[in-house]
């Protein structure tokens, strides 16, 4: 009597990741179905994968994966981008927990920081983002962020024109009394330092009392993508602007120092005052373009910084989110 045939089982292969959106197409997320997969390896093995996403989609959040301290996160970035960049001309107090690793900007929990792209204010930039949830927050604390491709075709064709002709002017005034002192600016105690940046970045500067500092720069309005070609929104006018502080402040500052003596402020390119308006306008585009997750220890954050704007929720209890920025852009248009 025969046996008959003999009937082997399939093998399934089980993918080790998940993918969805936070948005439409808008910021990828890959999910890890194993915790002890390595994102190091994960990246090494699909390094060009991953840049493809970042082009198309933005932002990139990489969950459950082994990432199980700043260092490791420091290693999974350098995958991504090799060079790590330091944090000169600084807008936000920061401290380096790792090599070429920051502690994301240290304001205070029940304050929101908008939506932005990182160091548009500046004569170059980092390309791209790394934002890595070492504690997450008891509550709040999101990093939201906006598609600048949803963002920058609703920008008014006024407005977008008016900018273009003149650029845009940010003053800044760095002290200990007003914004941060300009050894933390330029970390550097050598004015001679100082002086030489500001040269090179084609930014007017003048010593003022009490060791102060004030700066005046030319910048883009809009910004190319090195690889896709397409032209974003790319300043911090709505959050430079005098508007986004709090009004009592604003007018307490605008009593004592004048426009020109506020700790940060921006004007059109020929130093005409930006409206408020302009700049609510901006600044509501970006809080109705936002979208948000919530933090998940060992979470590492993606972010293409020319398509996509972030920014940070207030939060309650402790909260440690620490960042790495790669692919140092310059401006040479506005040099």
């Amino acid at each position: 009597m025969s046996a008959g045939p003999v009937r082997r089982a399939r093998r399934t292969t089980v993918e080790p990741v998940t993918t969805s959106f936070l948005d439409g197409d808008f910021g990828m997320v890959v999910e890890s179905r194993f915790p002890e997969l390595d994102l190091v390896s994960h990246l090494t093995a699909n390094r060009e994968r991953v840049t493809e996403h970042l082009d198309r989609h933005g932002a990139v959040l990489f969950r459950g994966f082994s990432v199980p301290d700043p260092d490791h996160f420091g290693r999974a970035a350098r995958v991504v981008g090799p060079e790590l960049l330091g944090y000169l001309e600084r807008a936000a107090p920061r401290t380096e927990v790792a090599d070429k690793v920051f502690t994301s900007t240290e304001f205070a929990s029940d304050q929101t920081i908008p939506l932005h792209h990182e160091m548009s204010y500046s004569h170059n930039w980092p390309s791209r983002l790394y934002f890595y949830c070492d504690l997450p927050a008891e509550t709040g604390g999101a990093t939201p962020l906006a598609d600048e491709r949803a963002v920058t075709p609703r920008i008014p064709a006024e407005v977008r024109e008016r900018f273009r002709r003149h650029g845009v002017l940010y003053v800044r005034n760095y002290g200990d009394a007003l914004d941060l002192p300009w050894q933390e600016v330029f970390q550097s105690t050598d004015r001679a330092d100082v002086e030489a940046y500001c040269r090179q970045s084609a930014t007017d500067f003048e010593w003022t009392g009490d060791g102060g500092l004030r700066t005046r720069a030319v910048r883009q309005v809009t910004a190319r993508h090195p690889r896709t070609g397409e032209e974003v929104w790319f300043n911090h006018v709505h959050l430079f602007h005098s508007s986004n502080m709090p009004p009592e402040v604003r007018e307490a500052l605008l009593r004592e120092y004048g426009p020109e003596g506020l700790p940060r402020n921006v004007y059109y390119g020929d130093g005409t005052p930006i409206e408020d308006e302009v700049a609510a306008l901006l600044r509501g585009l970006y809080e109705e373009a936002a979208v948000s997750f919530p933090w998940r220890r060992g979470d590492v954050l993606m972010v293409d910084n020319f398509l996509a704007t972030h920014g940070r929720g207030p939060f309650t209890g402790e909260r440690r989110t620490l960042v790495a920025m790669s692919d140092l852009y310059v401006n040479r248009d506005v040099l």
